[in-house]
């Protein structure tokens, strides 16, 4: 199983180390001919509005789209906002999960904590790093919601897409990472 890891800005390394260390193959991707040979994608946490600016610069926004409607993506705190079908404040960017967020929910990067989280059908105490990160202020019918921190929902499921305010690429735990290899192979 080959998991690419959109590697314009971010956390790239952190993901692509998780990815192989739950034995899925991690394939760096800079351009649209790398999404061809991929299973699923990472959007790496980073900066989200440099990230927009790498994607249009790479002509990537269009083939980022059509790769999220066929398959699997996981997007961490700025790929969460990516990810996103609306965000308050701004246009949207991939547009592909039925989410809504609101992005610096948790404050700025002198408000960043880390906590334990239970994740439905992942863990009971992940540890969850939180940097300037958004939240999910709504969701559409058919969004699962798989975990909430103090009432905010952090992390959510919309059918093969995958995302989550935190950064678990910043642990040692691997839970949330097996959890989509096992999404990944249902998909396939």
């Amino acid at each position: 199983m080959k998991i690419g890891v959109l590697a314009l800005q971010g956390a790239v390394a952190e993901h692509a180390n998780a990815i192989e260390a739950v034995g899925a193959r991690a394939v760096i991707v800079k351009n649209a001919d790398d999404l061809a040979k991929l299973d699923a994608l990472i959007l790496p946490g980073g900066e989200s509005t440099a990230m927009r600016r790498l994607i249009d610069y790479y002509e990537l926004l269009e083939p980022l789209r059509t790769f999220a409607s066929r398959k699997p993506v996981f997007g961490t705190c700025a790929g969460l906002i990516l990810l996103a079908e609306t965000i308050e404040g701004e246009a949207a960017h991939i547009g592909a999960m039925g989410i809504t967020a609101h992005r610096n929910a948790f404050g700025r990067q002198v408000d960043s904590f880390e906590t334990t989280l239970p994740i439905k059908e992942v863990s009971d105490a992940f540890p969850a790093v939180f940097i300037r990160a958004p939240k999910i202020v709504a969701v559409q019918d058919g969004v699962d919601v798989l975990a909430t921190h103090n009432g905010e929902i952090v992390c959510a499921r919309d059918r093969h897409l995958l995302a989550c305010s935190f950064h678990p690429e910043l642990t040692d735990d691997l839970a949330l990472m097996r959890y989509f290899v096992e999404m990944v192979e249902a998909y396939q």
